[in-house]
This record gives C-alpha cells, structure tokens and sequence, in this order.
C-alpha cells in the first residue's frame, strides 16, 4: 500500500516509520501524502490511541528531498 513510509498497528498503538533510511528520510512529496494518508488511517481506527512517528536507519528525516524539489520545480519550469 505505501512505498516510502510503513505502517503498523500494535493495540493500542500505530507506528508510521519514514523508509527511506539511504536519504537518511527526506521527505518527498510522496512520502507527505503517504504519511498524511497513514495519520487519517490511524486516526478512523477505533483501537488506536497514539500514534508514533519514526524513521528508519540512523537519522529520523533529514527534511525535505531537494533532488525531489529540483524536480518538481523542474516539471513546472521554476528555474532555481
């Protein structure tokens, strides 16, 4: 279901952990709509009563991917 985030449930609790530990998590804009998609989740599951948030590997997020936001300003002819 998800690509760059995982999420697990362990009543009464959700884990969502950012996966792109070799970016060291930078968040791309898929990984915003996955987390987004992963809270709204957690948040209709009757049996979940906090949720952690964590990242894979060594560093939680390293923040936003610039490769990432080169190329959609790319695509969108936004010189830099």
């Amino acid at each position: 279901m998800y690509e760059e985030i995982i999420y697990e449930v362990e009543d009464p609790v959700a884990t969502i952990t950012i996966n792109r530990p070799e970016r060291l998590n930078a968040l791309t804009a898929r990984t915003q709509v996955e987390l987004k998609h992963a809270m709204i989740a957690a948040e209709r599951d009757e049996s979940v009563v906090g949720i952690i948030l964590t990242g894979a590997g060594r560093a939680f997020s390293a923040g936003a991917d610039m490769r990432s936001l080169a190329e959609i300003a790319e695509r969108r002819g936004i010189e830099q």
